[in-house]
C-alpha cells in the first residue's frame, strides 16, 4: 500500500516540492534565528571578549533590554504599527467608497472607472514617496526645495514634507486597490432584495449600509485589512525617503540601517520581530472570520442585483472618483517627468528644462558627469538585469506554482498536501525586507558543497521566486481545480505516460489559468525594492536599487527618470502579457 501510495506522481512531486521549499523558505529562517544568537567578526567594536561564531544573547539584550531600546526598536516598532494602521484605514475607506460607487449605484462610467481604480497597483509604491518629495520638499533639509515652495515661495513645515503624514497619504494611494478589487466582488454578490427589505421597512441608507451590507461584507475587509496592514508594516522605499530625513524610523528602514552598518545579529532580530507581527495578525484574521457563523450572501432563491440610485450626488461624485484618479495615477507620473527634465533640483521653470539626464552624453559639471539614462552604461545593464530578473522570476515561479497546484489539488485531503499548501504560503507572512535578511543571513558564506551566493544573479533571482509562491501558488491550485481528473485518466488509459500527459494536457490547460500569476510576478519583481536591496552587488543592481542609489546621493533627475522607465517597462509588460493571453486562448 505504501510503495503504490509513494509512486503516485503528485505524492513524488510534493515530496520534491518540500525538499525545495524546506532549502528555500524554512532553512533561511531558522539560519537567522541561529546568526541572531551567535558573536559576528563586526561585533569586536561593540563589546570586548568576542569571540566569532561563539552563542550568546548580547544582541536580544542590547535590542530589548539596553539604553538602545528605545530608539532601535521601540520607537521603529511605534512608527511602524502607526503608520501601517493610518494607511490601512485610509486605503480602505478609499477604496470601499470606491468599490460601493462602482458596484452597488448608477454611476456613470463605472466599468471604465473599474478598469483604471487598479492602475495605482502597477505604479511602485516608492515612485508616490519620490512624487511627493517633488512637490512638497523644503529648502530646510537637504537645500532642494520642492514644486509648491518653487511657485508659492512658501516653505512647507516639515511635517507635511516628511514623516508620518506624507507616508500615509502616500502609501494609501498605492494600496486602496486592494480594498477595491476584494470589496467590488464581495458587493457583486450581495442579493439587492436583502437591502430592499430595510428600505421597506423604513430604514435609511446609512442604517442599511451599516447594519446589513456591512456585516455581509466583513470577511472581504478583514482579508484588505490584513493584506493592506501586513505590506504597508513591511514597506522601505517610503518610509526611508520620507522619514529619514527627519530620523522617523520604521523597523524596515532600522534593518536596513544595522545591516549595512554591519551589525547583522540586530537587523535580523528586528526582521523576526516583524514577522511575528505579521503571523499574528493574519492567525488572528483567521480566528475572527471563524467565530463568524455565516457570511452568506447567495443563496438558492434566486439572485438580483439592484443599483442604488445616487440622484443629485452622481455626478459629484464621478467628479471626485476622477480627481481621485489623477492624483494617484497621473500626477506621480507628470510630476516624476518634470523633475527629469529639470536643470537644477529645485528650478522647475520653462527656460530650464534640458533632456541632459535622458540622452546627456555625459562629462558634463552635472552629476558627477554621468551620461544620461538612455546613454548610462551601468543604467542600460542595471535594466537588462531588472527585465532580465522579472522574467526569470515570473517564469520559474509560475512553474513552480503549477506544480504546488497540481500537487496540492491531487492530494486534497492528504496531511501531505496540506504542508505542501501551507509551506509555500509562509513567504508571504514575511515583509520584503526581513525576507531578503534571510537570505543574506543563509548565503553570505558556504553551506557544505553548495558556494556562498552573494553577489550573483542567482541569489536575487532565488529570493524572488521564493517571496513569489504564494501567488503563483494559489493560481496554480485556482487552475488545476478547474481540470478535471478524468482528463488525465484518459490519457492513462490511452497508453500515455504522466510525463505526457502532463505536457500535452494538464500544461497546457493550465497555463492560462496560472497567466495572472505571470503577470502578478513579472510586475511586482520589476518594481521590487526592498527585497533585493540587501542583495544586489554593482554586477546584480537593478533599476529600483539604482533608483535608490541616486535618490540616496541627491541626483533626484536621475532617480525620477529610472522611475519613468520602470513605470514604462511594466506597463508594456503587461500590456504584451496579456494580448498574448488572448492569442493562446482563441
Amino acid at each position: 500500500m505504501f510503495r503504490a501510495t509513494i509512486r503516485k506522481p503528485h505524492v513524488i512531486i510534493s515530496y520534491i516540492l518540500l525538499f525545495i521549499l524546506l532549502f528555500i523558505v524554512v532553512i533561511p529562517f531558522f539560519r537567522m534565528v541561529w546568526d541572531s544568537f551567535i558573536w559576528h567578526f563586526t561585533d569586536i567594536r561593540l563589546a570586548r571578549g568576542v569571540n566569532p561564531g561563539a552563542f550568546t544573547v548580547f544582541h536580544w539584550k542590547r535590542i530589548f533590554h539596553s539604553k538602545l531600546t528605545r530608539n532601535v526598536l521601540i520607537e521603529p516598532l511605534f512608527h511602524s504599527i502607526s503608520t501601517a494602521l493610518g494607511i490601512s484605514i485610509l486605503a480602505m475607506t478609499i477604496g470601499g467608497m470606491l468599490a460601493w460607487l462602482v458596484t452597488r449605484t448608477d454611476l456613470p462610467f463605472r466599468k471604465t472607472i473599474g478598469t483604471l481604480a487598479i492602475l495605482p497597483y502597477v505604479i511602485p509604491s516608492y515612485i508616490h514617496a519620490l512624487a511627493w518629495l517633488t512637490l512638497f520638499k523644503n529648502d530646510r533639509i537637504g537645500g532642494a526645495a520642492g514644486l509648491f515652495q518653487f511657485l508659492t515661495g512658501v516653505s512647507p513645515p516639515n511635517w507635511i514634507s516628511y514623516g508620518f503624514l506624507p507616508i500615509v497619504f502616500s502609501m494609501s494611494l498605492h494600496y486602496f486597490p486592494y480594498t477595491y478589487l476584494l470589496l467590488s466582488a464581495a458587493l457583486t454578490s450581495i442579493d439587492s432584495r436583502l437591502e430592499e427589505s430595510g428600505e421597506i421597512l423604513g430604514a435609511r441608507r446609512s442604517y442599511i449600509l451599516r447594519r446589513i451590507t456591512f456585516p455581509l461584507v466583513i470577511p472581504a475587509l478583514l482579508s484588505s485589512f490584513i493584506l493592506t496592514f501586513s505590506r504597508a508594516l513591511g514597506i522601505f522605499g517610503a518610509p526611508y525617503f520620507l522619514g529619514s530625513p527627519v530620523r522617523y524610523f520604521t523597523l524596515s528602514t532600522q534593518i536596513y540601517s544595522n545591516i549595512t552598518n554591519r551589525v547583522p545579529a540586530a537587523g535580523y532580530i528586528l526582521a523576526l520581530v516583524l514577522i511575528a507581527i505579521s503571523s499574528t495578525i493574519i492567525y488572528f484574521n483567521q480566528k475572527i472570520i471563524g467565530t463568524r457563523k455565516s457570511f452568506v450572501t447567495i443563496a438558492g432563491k434566486g439572485f438580483r442585483t439592484q443599483l442604488t440610485p445616487l440622484g443629485k450626488v452622481r455626478y459629484p461624485a464621478l467628479v471626485l472618483i476622477i480627481l481621485l484618479l489623477i492624483i494617484a495615477v497621473l500626477t506621480p507620473i507628470i510630476l516624476l517627468v518634470w523633475q527629469t527634465l529639470t536643470l537644477y533640483p529645485d528650478d522647475y521653470s520653462l527656460k530650464h528644462l534640458t533632456l541632459l539626464y535622458w540622452i546627456g552624453r555625459g562629462g558634463t559639471e552635472f552629476a558627477e558627469g554621468e551620461a544620461g539614462i538612455l546613454r548610462n552604461g551601468a543604467i542600460l545593464k542595471a535594466t537588462w538585469n531588472s527585465i532580465k530578473l522579472a522574467l526569470t522570476a515570473s517564469i520559474l515561479s509560475g512553474f513552480f506554482g503549477i506544480f504546488i497546484g497540481y500537487a496540492v489539488v491531487k492530494g486534497r485531503g492528504t496531511k501531505l498536501s496540506k504542508l505542501v499548501e501551507q509551506t509555500s504560503f509562509l513567504p508571504y507572512l514575511v515583509p520584503g525586507i526581513a525576507f531578503g535578511a534571510l537570505y543574506l543571513s543563509l548565503f553570505t558564506n558556504r553551506i557544505g558543497p553548495i558556494p556562498a551566493l552573494y553577489g550573483t544573479f542567482f541569489l536575487v533571482a532565488l529570493v524572488c521566486i521564493a517571496k513569489n509562491l504564494p501567488f503563483t501558488g494559489r493560481a496554480g491550485i485556482t487552475s488545476m481545480l478547474q481540470i478535471g481528473s478524468e482528463l488525465e485518466e484518459a490519457s492513462e488509459i490511452a497508453g500515455a505516460r504522466w510525463g505526457r500527459g502532463f505536457l500535452k494536457i494538464i500544461l497546457p490547460l493550465s497555463i492560462n489559468g496560472a497567466i495572472s500569476g505571470f503577470i502578478l510576478v513579472f510586475i511586482t519583481v520589476m518594481r521590487e525594492l526592498s527585497l533585493i536591496l540587501l542583495l544586489v552587488t554593482p554586477e546584480t543592481r537593478t533599476l529600483t536599487t539604482m533608483t535608490f542609489r541616486y535618490q540616496e546621493q541627491g541626483y533626484t533627475q536621475f532617480s525620477s527618470a529610472i522611475s519613468v522607465m520602470i513605470i514604462v517597462i511594466v506597463v508594456i509588460g503587461e500590456l504584451a502579457t496579456r494580448r498574448l493571453t488572448r492569442k493562446s486562448a482563441i
